[in-house]
């Protein structure tokens, strides 16, 4: 990784699980910030939503989504109350078989809109992996101060990690 890339925090689930990942008090420091995601969820149904919201705002989010298993693609398009379409694995996939996402947020802590880019991969071998492309749009000048992510009805297994990268310009 560049050295320009700098680990704000990272967290990894315990042993009971959990039903979010927070990070907080984000400095407005950097330039960027980039989120990479390791995550399984505790139920047996595949393609689990898991929203992400900034500063706790249940308003103003777009997204778009590509997304495809490897003998048909799709795609979504929809306003909502957080950035709902980035997947995690169930537990039924394969055995200790983790999803992996990235979101990255360009001029996080400027007074314009607030754009995301994602993708994200579904590992599973009894089946074709998902693959998807995210882009979304948070409608609001604020600076990003927090990131939640949210299991959204289900909880986040032990071992699942996220570590949240600040990124300078230089």
């Amino acid at each position: 990784m560049a050295t320009t890339y700098k680990a704000i925090a990272t967290v990894e689930v315990g042993s009971g699980g959990a039903a979010t990942i927070n990070f907080t008090s984000i400095p407005a420091t950097y330039t960027d910030l980039l989120l990479k995601v390791s995550v399984r969820n505790s139920v047996s149904a595949l393609d689990r939503n898991m929203p992400i919201t900034f500063n706790s705002s249940s308003t103003g989010y777009s997204e778009r989504l590509l997304y495809g298993n490897g003998s048909s693609a799709s795609s979504i398009n929809r306003a909502s109350s957080d950035l709902g379409y980035l997947y995690t694995n169930a537990a039924n996939s394969t055995s200790n078989t983790f999803n992996n996402f990235e979101l990255y947020i360009p001029n996080y802590a400027g007074s314009n809109y607030k754009s995301t880019s994602a993708d994200f991969v579904l590992e599973n071998n009894a089946t074709a992996a998902t693959n998807g492309l995210h882009a979304g749009l948070w409608s609001n000048s604020a600076a990003i101060t927090s990131i939640t992510i949210s299991a959204d009805g289900f909880s986040l297994v032990q071992y699942s990690t996220a570590t949240l990268y600040g990124i300078k310009n230089s």
